[in-house]
Formats: C-alpha cells, structure tokens, sequence
C-alpha cells in the first residue's frame, strides 16, 4: 500500500513499512499480519474474499502503532474535501437520476472520488509506483534484484486498480436488490450488502488473475491498467525507490527470506 510519505508492504505473515523522515533519513519498522484466513474458511466463496480484504484493513492500525510517523494519503488536506464531494455526488445522482441502475452506478463511481483526491493531493501515487516496481523487481529476480526496480514498469497486473471496476459492478447490483427488499435499509442489512459485494468483486479480480485471456479478465485488467497509467502511479526518484527497497529489506527479515533466495 502506498502511504502518503512511504511503503507499507506485506507478506504471509508479516507486515513491513519504511518512510521518509523530514530530515531526509529512511526509518524502518514490520511487525506480525493479523490472520483472519484460516482452516476451511480460507476456502469459501465469496467469505474468503472478504476475509482477505479484513486482514489487508487490519494490518494498517498495527502498522500505524509500529511506526506512528507514517501517514496515510487520505490524511491529506484533500481528505475530507473528497469524502464530502463523494457524499455530494452519490446524494444528488439518486435524487436526480430516474433510473435505479443509474442511480446505484453513479453513486458508486461517486465513490472513488475521495481516493482521486487523495492522489492527486499528495504524493501518494510516487509510492504507488514504488510498490509496484518493488514487488515485481521481487518476483521477477527475488530479493537481490529489488535493488534494480527502477527497471520494472510502474503498472502491475495485481494492483488493486484492478479490483475497481469489478467492485463498481458488484456494489452497483448488491445495491439494487437491496433496494428491492422492503424494508431491507438497516445497518445489518447494509453491512450485509457490503460484504457480498466485497466478495463478489474479490472473486472476479481472482478470476482475472487466473485466466487473464478471458474477456471478462481483459476488461478487467484493461480497466485497472488505464487508471494506474493515468492516474494512480507517477514514475518515481532514485531516493523515491530506496524506500521501497527499505521496505522490501525489512519484511524479506520479518518473514526469514535470505537476501539471495529467488522469487517466491
């Protein structure tokens, strides 16, 4: 993940981040990855998607206690501003627009406005870049050749720019028939809601990811590589990248991989 000042990356069972200091140093600090995938639950569908994105969600305030001057990019001065615009929109599009579908679709495209924001007022899509960089020079050479990311596009085929439009559709339909259910606007209802289409989305990004020749998986990655080139990366520095690798360098320890091992 890319912070607002750094790199948060993690591995299966640790998390490490480095960042910038004000005073030019590189500070460094990984820690234990909050597990919630396992034993049979890992395997089904639509749970396990959700319970990936929990343990993602839930590595950030471990990260934030191991290293308290990391900063998140939606703490950016665009932060709220985004989140009220979004608000805004997603209010306007159901009181305006006619159609259900219509509604529902704008107001979750209204919803990526507080992450464009958020990039575009700092520089958070610089780490963007440097993670993706970072991890691909990783799996391409193992730790060894993190140090030559530079060389690695900025744009990768698992970033989750990739789950955005699978997330657009499947929050766009739970939406819908949530909206067909009387009497079904509850917050449990609701939370419902969210996590069935969380889990919808994380299977259909998975599904890209297996058979990338699909159309359905085109569209996808098509969809995920547009907004990453155009708009959620920017080619980083050479100082840029040795925070990546910092980054790398410490969960490559966290999770006992020796400096010379191949790509896992």
């Amino acid at each position: 993940m890319a912070l607002a000042n750094g790199l948060l990356v993690h591995g299966p069972r640790h998390w490490a981040a480095a960042v910038r200091e004000g005073d030019g140093s590189v500070s460094v600090a990984s820690g234990a990855k909050p597990r919630f995938v396992v034993g049979p639950l890992g395997g089904v569908p639509l749970l396990r998607g959700v319970l990936r994105l929990g343990e993602a969600i839930a590595v950030l305030p471990a990260m934030r206690r191991g290293m308290p001057q990391a900063r998140f990019a939606v703490e950016g001065r665009g932060g709220p501003a985004g989140l009220a615009a979004a608000m805004v929109v997603g209010a306007v599009a159901r009181r305006r627009l006619r159609s259900p579908l219509a509604q529902e679709a704008a107001a979750a495209v209204a919803g990526l406005i507080p992450a464009v924001v958020s990039l575009r007022g700092s520089r958070a899509a610089v780490w963007h870049a440097v993670e993706h960089k970072s991890i691909a020079a990783y799996e391409q050479g193992g730790p060894a050749e993190v140090a030559n990311a530079a060389a690695h596009p900025k744009e990768h085929p698992r970033c989750g720019s990739n789950l955005v439009l699978p997330l657009l559709v499947s929050t766009t339909i739970t939406n819908l028939v949530t909206r067909r259910l009387r009497g079904a606007t509850g917050p449990a209802v609701r939370a419902a809601a969210g996590a069935v289409s969380a889990g919808m989305a994380v299977e259909l990004f998975a599904f890209a990811h297996r058979k990338p020749e699909h159309p359905v998986s085109r569209l996808v990655h098509a969809a995920g590589h547009t907004l990453q080139a155009r708009l959620a990366t920017k080619e980083p520095d050479p100082e840029d990248l040795e925070v990546g690798g910092a980054a790398m360098r410490a969960l490559f320890r966290a999770e006992g991989i020796p400096e010379a091992a191949g790509p896992a």
